[in-house]
């Protein structure tokens, strides 16, 4: 039963509400249509005519709405229970709480866990346990280089040998159980990911995708099992990202049917070769073959860059080989358990079998054959299956951001600073500032997870089919998720630091150590720049297809589906549209990530074209360079924004859908306000429309605040993992005291 005052007090707001309604309902009794000017003489024009009776209709229509409203605002149901009204649609008004009121949605912690855990959280399990049953194989906060790079190869071998761990099988036959092992030994030591990845991915790799049947047969199960430590020699001291610029040579000498492997200048040294340094004994090297008496005049001919296998020390006695120099990378900004080396080769000889012939092959009168007609056609296809790299890289730096996201957000729940007048302080995510900081980015760390396991998801498929348009989907998509994923990761490890204030700055606390070893990430596998340039030439190629009724590939539908719309003058009513459902929709934030790719795409095509006549083909394309990369990085956004709101509609469990549906919306929204700029400019979105943009993002930052350690908890991140005191879930600053000393 209410209690008396209770009685009382719902009396008291039922006669105010009875006098406000009076007074409405009178006001709005009088209200009069405001009528159209009248004609000199008291008459009336037909239009004019016209025009009152559409005016007066539609006010009688507002004015019957604004009745209906007021009957549910000042009538509510008895002590405020919409049950016993029997109308479940009645709108209850809620106390004031100086504004939007603490958010009512829930989550079931369980739920999304199950939704977020993926297939293969059961070996990533096994991995963990295995760390946590041997402390003397984790990794101090303090280790000299030296150390570091001993403990790492011996933290390989014992999950290779030992845990029984096998990743190259997976490889080869799963990728998706390969790319969650990779995972799950980045959270141990993101060098210790590295090196696994060199040793399978790159090493493994490389023989196994560029190789035959003769090649697999002879190195699979020393890769397997670490017998075989391998290093993936491209870059050189003077080319990096251009490829086809690497001057190492690989000569044919017929008379002994070897190949002669050259360092032909200083320029020519391979540079920063992973496991060169110290544990690798074989590389592959990739050198410009080179036939002598095959071309014009009987002069020798470059048949353009290809691969060989070339081993670098003794098997028994691990020495470097004769005519092979190594030397040591040193010390570096990050990643030191991974020994980068660099090796110059004297005429170093290897047998013609050591040639990974896939794509090209010489007979032993030296006679050059291939399936693909040309040196572009052989050296794309290279690179195309070297892909899984860079598909790696995305997903683990996605690992590296929930790690920071985790930290810094368990952090700010528990760091309490300030607060009203003589009542208790309030934690720091309570501040609009520290939610604007850390709520768009664990939004974007779920988009980031959901982007990635459908990369990954077309890579398998890519790998089992070999179909022509998969391999060109997976390339452009690995390579824009890599540069977009890494980029944004980097800086938000900085951002967690700062969000975390001095304590962030202590070492055991892991910011340092996660920015330092995952920068390179934007580097390697590709630099981001050059990557998404890769993007932005796939979009136009895609672009010209259209227009020439080709097909476009998977990812780029949305061109073919409405691209008249897309660059079409936007509707200066939804311009106007300033309400939350509508915000919310969708259909408006994938369309206006779709209009803003399209019109960037558009406007590009024109100035190549234009830029091309004066300054041609490489003038242009630098002319524009900083347009192509904005092209791009918004078609990558457009993907993401995709795959999170499959996500959302794919999800099983309603309420795990609405809490993942509130995060899609924060990512969406808060990438448009980011850009307002672009969208204002093209008349996308109206001034009250971007200040009614603004106003949610903040709305819904305040609401993800209200769930965010459930959130990060869902990333089921372990302690070994963590490994952060102020990142605990639990006894943080007990932790954190007992690790200096008290």
């Amino acid at each position: 039963m209410p209690s008396k005052s209770s009685h009382e007090h719902h009396a008291c707001v039922q006669s105010r509400n009875t006098t406000r309604q009076s007074s409405i309902q009178h006001r709005l009794a009088n209200k009069s249509p405001c009528l159209p000017a009248r004609m000199e003489g008291g008459g009336m024009t037909k239009e004019a005519q016209m025009t009152s009776l559409a005016s007066e209709h539609d006010t009688q229509r507002a004015l019957r709405r604004i009745q209906k409203l007021s009957l549910h605002l000042l009538q509510p149901s008895p002590f405020l229970d919409p049950e016993s009204s029997g109308d479940k649609n009645w709108i209850v008004p809620s106390p004031c709480t100086g504004g939007r009121g603490r958010p009512l949605l829930s989550v079931s912690r369980a739920e999304l866990v199950e939704y977020m855990k993926g297939r293969h959280r059961e070996i990533q399990e096994r991995i963990f346990n295995f760390f946590v049953s041997r402390p003397e194989l984790q990794t101090p906060v303090e280790i000299s280089t030296a150390d570091h790079r001993v403990l790492c190869m011996r933290q390989l071998t014992a999950l290779v040998r030992e845990a029984g761990i096998r990743p190259f099988r997976y490889a080869i036959e799963d990728p998706s159980v390969y790319f969650a092992i990779v995972e799950a030994v980045g959270g141990i030591d993101i060098s210790l990911g590295i090196k696994l990845g060199v040793q399978y991915s790159l090493w493994g790799g490389s023989v196994m995708n560029l190789g035959t049947k003769k090649h697999k047969e002879k190195y699979f199960k020393g890769i397997d099992n670490i017998d075989y430590p391998g290093c993936f020699a491209m870059t050189e001291l003077h080319h990096g990202s251009n490829v086809q610029g690497l001057q190492t040579t690989a000569t044919f000498d017929p008379l002994t049917d070897e190949f002669v492997i050259n360092t032909p200048n200083d320029g020519a040294i391979k540079w920063w070769i992973g496991n060169a340094a110290v544990h690798g004994k074989f590389a592959t090297v990739f050198a410009r073959l080179i036939l002598p008496f095959q071309g014009k005049g009987g002069k020798s001919i470059d048949m353009g860059v290809h691969a060989f296998i070339v081993p670098i020390r003794d098997m028994e006695t691990h020495d470097t080989l004769p005519m092979v120099e190594i030397h040591d990378c040193g010390h570096k900004v990050g990643l030191n358990g991974v020994d980068n080396g660099a090796l110059r080769f004297q005429s170093v000889r290897i047998p013609r079998d050591n040639l990974l012939n896939r794509f090209g092959d010489v007979s032993r009168d030296g006679t050059y054959t291939s399936s693909l007609p040309t040196i572009n056609k052989r050296f794309a296809a290279t690179l195309g299956e070297l892909v899984g790299g860079r598909v790696g890289l995305a997903y683990s730096s996605v690992g590296v951001l929930k790690v920071s996201v985790t930290i810094a957000v368990r952090y700010s729940l528990l760091r309490q600073q300030f607060g009203p007048p003589k009542q208790p302080e309030i934690s720091i995510l309570d501040y609009q500032s520290q939610q604007h900081k850390l709520m768009p980015m664990l939004a974007s760390t779920y988009a980031f997870h959901f982007a990635t396991l459908y990369l990954i998801d077309k890579y398998s498929e890519m790998k089992k089919s070999h179909d022509e348009d998969i391999v060109g989907d997976v390339h452009a998509l690995s390579a824009g998720l890599k540069a977009y994923v890494t980029s944004y990761t980097a800086k938000s490890i900085s951002v967690c630091r700062e969000s975390c204030g001095g304590h962030g700055y202590a070492a055991v606390n892991r910011f340092g150590v996660l920015r330092n070893d995952h920068d390179i990430f934007q580097t390697f596998e590709g630099d981001n720049t050059v990557l998404l340039q890769q993007v932005a030439g796939d979009l136009l190629k895609q672009y010209k297809s259209k227009f020439r009724g080709g097909t476009l590939t998977v990812t780029w539908n949305y061109l073919r589906e409405s691209m008249a719309s897309y660059t079409a003058q936007p509707n200066p009513v939804t311009a106007r549209w300033q309400g939350e459902e509508h915000l919310r929709d969708p259909n408006f934030q994938l369309d206006a990530f779709r209009y803003r790719t399209s019109r960037l795409l558009q406007s590009l095509g024109l100035r190549l074209r234009k830029h091309t006549k004066t300054l041609g083909g490489f003038g242009a394309w630098n002319r524009c360079l900083n347009h192509l990369l904005t092209l791009a990085e918004s078609h990558i956004e457009s993907v993401i924004l995709a795959k999170f709101i499959e996500a959302v509609q794919k999800c099983p469990d309603k309420n795990t859908g609405n809490v993942l549906k509130l995060l899609c919306d924060l990512y969406a929204l808060d990438r448009i306000w980011n850009d307002i700029g672009t969208y204002r400019n093209v008349d996308y979105v109206a001034p009250n429309k971007a200040k009614a943009i603004h106003k949610l993002v903040d709305y819904l930052s305040f609401q993800v605040r209200g769930i965010a350690g459930e959130l990060v908890d869902a990333f089921g991140l372990p302690e070994i993992v963590i490994r952060a005191p102020i990142g605990m879930s639990s006894e943080a600053y007990s932790q954190y005291t007992e690790y200096v000393g008290f």
